[in-house]
């Protein structure tokens, strides 16, 4: 797309124009044309032009009669969904080359993220420094709603709702522009003209204009802006689409504005160097989609509903109906199934699952009417047999020739060239295929109500020809063939489909793969098929298809449809082989082309690839290569430990530099990607608008690798989350990450752990954290930074005020820094999280913990385990705890804790109101500690989780915590794993179980319980319906008495899960 240039002058001057209405329309063409009205020849008078003078202002009676005239044209409001379009800086490889039903697949229904255009701004400039469009381009697949759009557009204008800069808007289509070989820009406007009856207002104020353009996938001759000879004659006439060409490349008619709507494979013929704005309309979302079924069934909503949950048990399908038009066949199709008989579980009245069974539903829709019996054949099925192979004998061959040929649009010399019988046009059944609309020049265009139903005719059609074809049907010389039969036809057809670049015969393929399943030709029997023609090819056709997937066919769109066409045909052994490879991660073992083409198409439609797409373990370079089209459109992919080198990285950051990727989380982790991959994937990033997560752990990227990554981040905008963990950055490389850290506004998490990072490189990650305001969370695990480091980084904290999650496990931090962090605590009002596990904290920095924890009102999260803490470290931080009231999760495990600290931790609990976790296991707080905790919770109403696993508890312990699950409420996981309770401690927490309502889950793994102990919390287990999973591991029981307790516990608590 050009880029517009900045406002530099004022406003047009003022003109007037001769008063007949000759001059009227003179004045009027030389002003579209850039010409002063004085001066120049009069044209030749218009036919039916008024008389009456025009008055001076844009806005005099004339314009008002041409509003009215417009008014009456058009009827009706703008959906919702069509009153604002998206911005699009340009055209991708995908809306370029493919099909509509493709790009939608493909894209798994989504719309690109882009900013939103309403329509009162559509013709706006987008900034005070730029000026408002000249061309504009709006794209939709077929049936999004385009020429809706326009209508909605020209209604509104005469309104005076939108565009109001525009005096006047001329709306042509080329459906009218197709009818004349040779045009003028002079009758250009005429034309417009004299279809509302005015001659159009040729003001003294040069009137601001828009011209309309609409559908220019139906224009008979395909644009070519290189081989056009330029004119700047308006009275000249020449071909339309030289005309067109001119009009927009501003040698004609330079001050007016264009805005022209296509499908977006046609809308690439202008060069985008040409084009100042485009637009794109969006199709259905899920609401959308459902208000459409309920509004096609506005008094049955048992009827909307049940079509809706059809809808959404099939991806494929629901994909499709995001386009409006497809929607209501849709909707259309199912609802007469669901009238047709008792319901959809009868012999024969299943629901569609294909899209060709979908059509066929349609198909007897049009032919019996809603009036047909309920589980009966009408007998105007029978009697209209006959008609619906001659239209599908004809209409069907227009329908088939005009796809061949790009031709989606028909007049009535094409229907004779074709051999149509107008007449035929009359009946029922073809209104539902067929739409009629009178052109500006008095004559009728064709088309189909959608594309897709002239692509079912245009394969009905093909599928009863093949039967007596003695040639090619696709051929317009009628080459014949010594061998024929119906498979040379279909082997024809399928070649034709793989070679066709642009995609138009894919949809065309699948009905007439679909036609050969045993469904569709039952529901079209006797009317559009005969009863078990070609019901023997179905297997020969699958092999056939298959075959196209020779190892020297990339797996490109044309190679996925082919897996669209088995599934037609009700072939999924192959998509079905495959996706269970993938469920159960022996994908490795499936290296044929076939499988690749198989895996790019369970990419679109699987449920389990909607959300991520995970391809760890089983893919090479090779496979990788092959399915790089189809990873673009993937929103999660994981391609952890395939052993990618370099070269992989170079393929997969060209796929993250297109325009087309809408990649926005890639997992690379466990790899071989060195420092030239990751300067590879940076580049991507340079340019890349999508991909929000980056995942490169365990890989050996080093501080070049670091280096090339945020270079990247200091300009990209979108990445918010990148892991470098264990990629031996080190400190230089973890001062080049702080260096864009200080830079970029985007990134909210940053992994730096097991990098080898010492004090040097906390110190430039602290400077940066000073500067950065968006980094949320930052694991800084598993280094070397030791208390210098963190001295650092707690200068840091007392003046960032957005960092909410810090890891400084395994750092070698002992007291000194502990006591900066915790200076940094009383005044840091944003950190929520700290993690000190795995360091040196002695009793000592205990105490500077309790001061900190004292002060601050923000800290959620303290992990705390295996430190030095013991029990005076211990008692100092149930001190704060009980003046606490912001902490909610406290771990301090292995920190040779014993009975006197818990006894403080519990007295501390009894008051504190805001802990809901606590982890005290492998600390020997023995039954004396845990009598204390279990004392606690008779009064506390904030603990969730108490883990307790390997703390010396014996029968008094569990007896005591038995007595305080009794009374509790508000406990909900109970974790004793490893103590030594007995069967009498079995028996004390069995009789709690009885009355207990609030625990979920309990582990009483490795406990001693014995047969006995496990029999009673079992049998408690018939009074529970609370408790959700249980542990009984490691109790010595053996395996019969594991699954005789198993079966007990299933019986007495079946929503409760055991493990044994």
């Amino acid at each position: 797309m050009r880029k517009q240039e900045v406002r530099t002058g004022g406003e047009a001057g003022q003109g007037r124009g001769p008063g007949s209405p000759a001059g009227q329309v003179k004045a009027l063409v030389d002003l579209l044309a850039g010409k002063s009205s004085q001066g120049s020849q009069a044209p030749e008078p218009l036919d039916r032009v008024p008389q009456a003078p025009l008055g001076p202002h844009g806005d005099d009676s004339r314009i008002q009669k041409c509003r009215e005239a417009l008014l009456n044209r058009t009827r009706g409001g703008p959906p919702p969904r069509l009153t604002s379009l998206l911005l699009l800086e340009g055209l991708t490889d995908l809306q370029l080359r493919e099909h509509d039903f493709t790009q939608v697949e493909t894209t798994r229904g989504a719309w690109r993220p882009a900013r939103s255009l309403t329509l009162d701004r559509l013709f706006l400039p987008l900034s005070r420094v730029s000026v408002p469009p000249r061309i504009s381009i709006t794209i939709g697949v077929a049936g999004v709603g385009k020429t809706t759009l326009v209508r909605n557009f020209v209604q509104l204008w005469a309104r005076g709702q939108v565009a109001k800069d525009f005096s006047l808007v001329l709306p042509l289509t080329f459906r009218d522009l197709n009818t004349h070989e040779k045009l003028s820009a002079d009758r250009l406007v005429r034309s417009v003209f004299s279809h509302i009856g005015e001659s159009g207002p040729a003001a003294a104020a040069p009137p601001k204009t828009l011209l309309i353009l609409d559908g220019l996938d139906e224009c008979k001759t395909p644009l070519d802006f290189s081989n056009t000879v330029a004119c700047t004659d308006p009275k000249k006439e020449i071909q339309v689409d030289h005309l067109i060409t001119n009009i927009i490349r501003g040698n004609l008619f330079p001050e007016v504005s264009v805005w022209v709507t296509s499908r977006p494979s046609v809308a690439g013929q202008i060069p985008g160097g040409l084009v100042d704005r485009m637009t794109e309309i969006r199709g259905f979302d899920e609401e959308e989609i459902k208000a459409c079924l309920e509004e096609m069934f506005p008094e049955d909503h048992t009827l909307s509903d049940w079509v809706l949950r059809q809808v959404r048990a099939d991806r494929a399908l629901y994909l499709m109906c995001t386009v409006p038009a497809f929607c209501r066949i849709a909707g259309s199709a199912l609802g007469h199934l669901r009238h047709s008989g008792p319901g959809p579980r009868d012999a024969g009245q299943q629901a569609p699952r294909t899209l060709c069974e979908l059509y066929s539903w349609y198909f007897r829709m049009a032919l019996g009417g809603d009036g047909q019996e309920k589980g009966k054949v009408s007998p105007r099925i029978e009697q209209v047999a006959h008609s619906c192979r001659k239209m599908v004998g004809t209409l069907g061959r227009l329908a088939f020739h005009g796809l061949v040929r790009k031709k989606y649009v028909f007049y009535e010399q094409d229907l004779k060239a074709f051999g149509v019988d107008l007449a035929l046009l009359q009946s029922g059944l073809c209104s539902r295929f067929l739409q009629r609309e009178e052109t500006l020049a008095a004559s009728t265009a064709y088309c189909f109500t959608h594309l897709s139903l002239q692509e079912f005719v245009a394969a009905a059609y093909y599928y009863a020809a093949s039967r007596r074809a003695i040639f090619d049907l696709f051929a317009e010389g009628g080459v014949s063939w010594p061998r024929l039969g119906f498979l040379t036809h279909f082997r024809s057809a399928a070649q034709r489909a793989m070679q066709a670049e642009d995609g138009r015969l894919d949809v065309f393929l699948r009905f007439l793969s679909g036609l050969l399943s045993p469904g569709v030709n039952a529901l079209l029997a006797g009317s559009l098929l005969v009863q078990g023609e070609h019901q023997g090819y179905g297997a020969q056709a699958a092999e056939l298809l298959q075959g196209c997937l020779r190892p020297d066919v990339a797996v490109c769109a044309r190679a996925v449809n082919v897996l669209h066409c088995l599934h037609e045909l009700r072939h999924t052994e192959l998509a079905r082989g495959v996706e269970e490879a993938m469920q159960s991660g022996s994908l490795a073992g499936l290296t044929g082309p076939q499988h690749h083409a198989a895996l790019a198409y369970l990419l679109q439609v699987s449920d389990a690839c909607v959300q991520e797409a995970n391809l760890s373990l089983c893919l090479s370079k090779g496979v990788l290569q092959s399915l790089l089209p189809q990873l673009l459109y993937c929103r999660s992919l994981r391609l952890d430990s395939n052993q990618f080198q370099d070269p992989v990285m170079e393929l997969l950051g060209s796929v993250l530099s297109g325009k087309d990727c809408r990649i926005q989380r890639i997992s690379l982790a466990e790899n071989q990607i060195s420092n030239k991959g990751a300067k590879a994937l940076a580049r991507s990033l340079l340019v890349n608008r999508s991909l929000t997560a980056l995942d490169l752990r365990g890989n050996s990227i080093g501080p070049q690798g670091a280096k090339a990554l945020a270079d990247a981040l200091k300009i990209n905008r979108t990445l918010a989350f990148l892991s470098l963990q264990n990629n031996a950055i080190r400190d230089n490389g973890a001062r080049f990450v702080a260096e864009a850290l200080a830079a970029n506004r985007t990134l909210s998490v940053l992994h730096l752990q097991k990098n080898t990072i010492g004090p040097l490189g906390a110190q430039q990650t602290a400077d940066a954290l000073k500067q950065n305001r968006s980094l949320k969370e930052l694991i800084f695990s598993s280094n070397s930074i030791g208390d210098k480091g963190a001295e650092a980084l707690a200068k840091a904290l007392k003046v960032n005020q957005g960092l909410e999650s810090l890891d400084l496990q395994s750092n070698s931090i002992s007291d000194a820094g502990v006591a900066a962090l915790m200076g940094a605590l009383c005044t840091n009002q944003t950190l929520i999280s700290l993690n000190l596990r795995e360091n040196s904290i002695s009793s000592e920095g205990a105490r500077n913990l309790a001061q900190a924890l004292c002060s601050n009102s923000t800290l959620k999260n303290l992990d705390l385990t295996a430190n030095l803490l013991h029990d005076q470290g211990a008692q100092a931080v149930a001190l704060a705890v009980r003046e606490n009231r912001a902490l909610t999760s406290l771990h301090l495990q292995w920190n040779f804790i014993q009975a006197g600290a818990a006894k403080a931790l519990g007295q501390a609990l009894q008051l504190n109101r805001s802990l809901t976790s606590l982890d005290l296991q492998e600390n020997a707080i023995g039954d004396e500690g845990a009598s204390a905790l279990a004392s606690a919770l008779k009064a506390n109403t904030a603990l969730t989780a108490l883990y307790l696993q390997v703390a010396s508890i014996g029968a008094r312990g569990a007896q005591a915590l038995g007595d305080a699950l009794a009374v509790n409420r508000t406990l909900e996981i109970l974790d004793l794993r490893g103590n030594a309770i007995g069967v009498a401690g079995a028996k004390a927490l069995a009789n709690a179980l009885k009355v207990n309502s609030s625990l979920r889950r309990l582990n009483l793994q490795e406990n001693s319980l014995g047969m006995d102990g496990v029999i009673c919390v079992a049998t408690a287990l018939s009074g529970n319906h609370s408790l959700q999973h249980i542990n009984l591991q490691g109790n010595h029981i053996g395996e019969s008495g594991a699954r005789m307790i198993s079966e007990a516990i299933k019986t007495n608590a079946p929503s409760c899960t055991v493990e044994m």
